[in-house]
């Protein structure tokens, strides 16, 4: 499987440039659900741009050996916030809409809580079919960059940044080759 590896300043300068065409599209969010734990980074980088409070839960699709569940998953969730969504701008943030099945799982339990607008954006968006759908009360949808359907390695993933890194420098080594 052909992987592709991102630095933490392609993701910052990706990052900083998709929180501006969110606070520019006149979406103006006052909240940030950050999907955990691959949206927890992108969601704070986000945050340091549109300058709202972050709330976060934990989905999970995959086990840890990369097998897919026949569904998502909670395991964490914001209860005990829950009402501080209601008649709120929401701006949902993962980090790659990979099957949309965990985007669409969230959306449609934030919107139980009626948010006054929902919008949802993500770090990667891979050029793929999807199996779940973006629900027609969503907002805005907004990906900071699309890619081809490979499995993406993120620095927050690496168990050796020093070998992440000299990946994402052979990446950028065969760039237009």
């Amino acid at each position: 499987m052909q992987v592709l590896p991102f630095s933490y300043n392609e993701i910052h300068s990706t990052l900083k440039d998709l929180a501006l065409r969110v606070r520019d599209s006149g979406f103006d969010p006052e909240v940030i659900v950050a999907i955990g734990t691959g949206g927890f980074i992108p969601a704070r980088i986000m945050k340091t741009f549109l300058e709202v409070p972050i709330y976060t839960v934990g989905i999970a699709l995959y086990l840890p050996d990369h097998t897919t569940l026949p569904s998502p998953r909670k395991i964490q969730w914001i209860d005990e916030v829950e009402q501080k969504l209601e008649s709120r701008r929401v701006l949902l943030v993962d980090e790659v809409d990979d099957s949309r099945t965990t985007l669409e799982y969230c959306i449609r339990e934030l919107l139980a809580h009626t948010p006054a607008s929902l919008g949802v954006a993500v770090l990667h968006n891979k050029q793929k079919e999807k199996r779940g759908a973006i629900p027609s009360e969503v907002t805005a949808y907004w990906a900071g960059e699309d890619i081809p359907d490979v499995w993406v390695r993120y620095p927050w993933d690496a168990e050796d940044i020093q070998e992440h890194d000299k990946q994402v420098q052979l990446k950028g080594s065969t760039v237009g080759q």
